[in-house]
């Protein structure tokens, strides 16, 4: 893409002003020789100006030219970087043999899919990067059904690999990610993330309507089912305060909806599929602090009897996690409840008592 847009700007920088130097000089050139002849009486005034509009003219289209052929070099760009991406291999891919049984994206068999109940298992896993970076190595950890596990530690330490891993957006290098026991791999994507929530730090609502934003997590809604997961984590009272209430225009992006608006609805959208996992990333570190306090309150009842991971930033909305793990270079090098670290005094109680002490200070200035 940057050497064909070096070569259009280059192309471009030459042809244009050499095509219009040479309608210059045509003009210039009918302008001298007619006007003589104008004088001599050879010809008459008005000739000279047909003359002098068909000059003019003749480099019109040659203009044009150059500007379609400048777009199609940028197209041209555009078309070969989709079709080497249309053309890209995925990286993880279904065998034949589970396809057949249990579907794909687009044919999924949902009547044959097993129940997930939640246990999570990394055994003895790597995984490193294509560029080579290594992330995680020999990594083990056994989460419980129903158990909701919170990830701290500082960027780039190996958290959201970690979710991203469970999610089989990527796979281990070498060992294994059991759900229930088995290799997830021995099951399709579509099972895994079928029963999978997931709630990103930047929310997206599509163009639409707030219930069409929210029926996105489970097609077959009902307007009931969409109404009461509104409830749930608290975004009912506010849409309803839109004159059209649940039929609202969210704008495109949600451009009409403020930061927590749009995080409740990514919310509500999240669970309204039932799922049995759930993932929340980083999802309250943009929304102020009483929005905040809402979906603390949805998480406490959501979340409930569902394995759930909570990478945070903010270690407030933490606190009452089953368990709380510190990653440092991809290792857990602390682990318990929010109290029990607190006593250890280690990297968590400096990591808590480090951001209660800035948030406190930001609230004693913004006073």
């Amino acid at each position: 893409m940057r050497q064909a847009s070096i070569r259009v700007a280059t192309i471009s920088a030459i042809y244009f002003p050499l095509v219009m130097s040479i309608g210059s000089i045509a003009v210039a050139l009918v302008l001298g020789i007619g006007g003589l002849e104008v004088m001599g009486g050879v010809v008459s005034l008005g000739v000279l100006t047909v003359f002098v509009s068909y000059a003019s003219q003749m480099f019109e289209p040659i203009n044009q030219i150059a500007r379609i052929i400048s777009e199609m070099q940028s197209a041209q760009a555009s078309a070969e970087r989709t079709m080497s991406l249309i053309e890209t291999e995925l990286e993880i891919q279904d065998s034949p043999e589970l396809i057949e049984k249990y579907g794909d994206f687009m044919n999924p068999k949902p009547e044959n899919w097993p129940d997930i109940k939640g246990d999570i298992e990394f055994r003895n896993v790597t995984f490193k990067y294509k560029t080579g970076e290594q992330v995680l190595e020999d990594f083990s950890l056994t989460i419980g059904a129903g158990e909701k596990i919170a990830l701290v530690g500082e960027t780039g330490s190996g958290k959201s690999t970690i979710v991203n891993l469970i999610c089989r957006f990527y796979e281990p290098t070498d060992g294994e990610i059991l759900i229930d026991g088995v290799d997830y791999k021995e099951r399709t994507q579509i099972w895994l993330q079928s029963n999978l929530g997931y709630v990103l730090q930047t929310p997206h609502l599509f163009s639409g309507t707030i219930k069409d934003n929210i029926r996105y997590g489970k097609l077959d809604a009902t307007d009931e089912e969409v109404e009461e997961v509104a409830r749930i984590v608290g975004a009912h009272s506010f849409i309803t305060r839109f004159q059209k209430g649940f039929d609202a225009d969210v704008g495109e992006g949600g451009s009409k909806l403020s930061s927590g608006e749009k995080q409740l609805i990514s919310f509500a959208r999240a669970i309204i599929g039932n799922p049995k996992l759930f993932v929340l990333d980083e999802a309250t570190s943009s929304i102020d602090t009483e929005t905040e306090q809402m979906i603390q309150s949805a998480i406490d009842k959501v979340l409930a009897g569902r394995t759930s991971f909570i990478v945070a930033h903010r270690l407030s909305t933490i606190r009452s996690c089953d368990r709380i793990l510190v990653i440092d270079k991809g290792k857990v090098i602390e682990s318990g409840s929010h109290r029990e670290l607190l006593r250890k005094r280690g990297h968590y109680y400096q990591l808590y008592t480090n951001q209660f002490r800035d948030e406190a200070a930001g609230k004693l200035l913004n006073a």
